[in-house]
């Protein structure tokens, strides 16, 4: 359990907040003691459900309706928590999408589109954010990954594509806005135990635990620890890394 004050004082920004990892990063996040800005998109619900369970801990949160696929949505967005907070010292891109198939079958829509959320919606947060980060100089830019991105998997050539742009993504910025005291991250989990992951049907499930070290399944838990550990001081040294929250799977 991190100390409840590990991250008092400041504020983050959290992409598909609404519900799996990035419900579980932006609950971690306020029991370390950050205002946690919690972005969605279509679940609104959900949204305000993660603002009042951190207010029942006496955490403080506000839901940000945005669609990060969309830059000038993007801009107003940031412009608001901006002006209202004043500025943003963490940000955590985890909105996502999947629209698997086969590439032989797979449209040139479904591909678009998980390209179009998964890595430039992460452009569009980093770069309506990077004056905040460089008039702060201080920062962390968490950009969640996936193993996909890492070794690749069948029936998700664009899902593996946007992940893997996105370490590329991650270490760019890092190389960019590294001589200012802004770090950038990445975290590539394996398969956790999501909303996502209970559509999997059950013989693929276990064939993804043989191949996990630790043969067991992830939870959203365990990718929250991750993130709160880079966005805290410990990591003030560590920046342009993937962590890979996998068991294992991707070694």
């Amino acid at each position: 359990m991190f100390d409840s004050k590990l991250l008092e004082g400041k504020v983050a920004l959290v992409t598909g907040a609404s519900r799996g990892i990035g419900r579980s990063i932006a609950l971690s996040l306020a029991k370390c003691g950050s205002t946690v800005l919690v972005n969605y998109n279509g679940s609104k619900e959900a949204a305000e459900d993660v603002v009042k369970e951190i207010e029942s801990f006496g955490g403080f949160a506000e839901a940000y309706g945005c669609n990060v696929s969309d830059y000038e949505a993007c801009k107003a967005m940031t412009e608001n928590i901006l002006g209202k907070y004043n500025k943003v010292d963490i940000l955590v891109n985890n909105a996502g999408i999947t629209r698997d198939n086969l590439i032989m079958r797979m449209s040139e829509k479904d591909y678009d589109d998980v390209l179009t959320t998964n890595l430039k919606g992460a452009f569009n947060t980093i770069s309506n954010l990077s004056r905040n980060f460089l008039k702060n100089k201080a920062g962390k830019i968490i950009n969640i990954s996936s193993v996909s991105g890492i070794i690749g998997n069948a029936g998700q050539a664009n899902y593996s594509a946007s992940k893997a742009g996105l370490i590329g993504l991650t270490k760019s910025v890092a190389r960019e806005l590294g001589s200012r005291g802004i770090c950038a991250n990445a975290v590539a989990p394996g398969f956790i135990e999501t909303q996502m992951t209970q559509k999997v049907p059950e013989d693929m499930l276990k064939k993804a635990e043989e191949n996990i070290v630790l043969k067991h399944i992830g939870q959203p838990e365990d990718v929250a620890n991750a993130v709160v550990f880079l966005a805290s001081k410990y990591a003030d040294y560590i920046t342009g890394q993937v962590i890979c929250v996998d068991g294992g799977m991707a070694m």
